[in-house]
C-alpha cells in the first residue's frame, strides 16, 4: 500500500488553486445574480419610462443598484487573490 504525503509545494499550489476557484466563483455567481435581478427591474423600468418620462431617473437608479453586487464580488475576488 502506497501512502502519499502532501509536501509543502503541493500544499501551496493547492492553496493558490483554491483561491483562484473562490475568486472565480465570487465574480461569476454575483454576475449571475445581477443578471437575474436586472431581468425584472429592467423590463419594469422600461415600462414605467414609456408611460411617464419623469420616471427615467428613478428607473435608472433602480437599474444601477444591482450592479453594485458585481462590484462587491470583484472586491472579494481581488482580496482573495492579493
Amino acid at each position: 500500500m502506497v501512502v502519499e504525503t502532501m509536501t509543502l509545494e503541493v500544499a501551496q499550489a493547492s492553496a493558490v488553486g483554491f483561491k483562484a476557484i473562490g475568486a472565480g466563483l465570487a465574480v461569476g455567481l454575483t454576475g449571475i445574480a445581477t443578471g437575474l435581478a436586472q431581468f425584472g427591474i429592467g423590463s419594469a423600468a422600461v415600462g414605467a419610462t414609456a408611460e411617464n418620462k419623469e420616471m427615467f431617473g428613478l428607473a435608472l437608479l433602480f437599474t444601477v443598484i444591482p450592479e453594485t453586487i458585481v462590484i462587491f464580488g470583484l472586491v472579494v475576488a481581488l482580496l482573495l487573490l492579493f
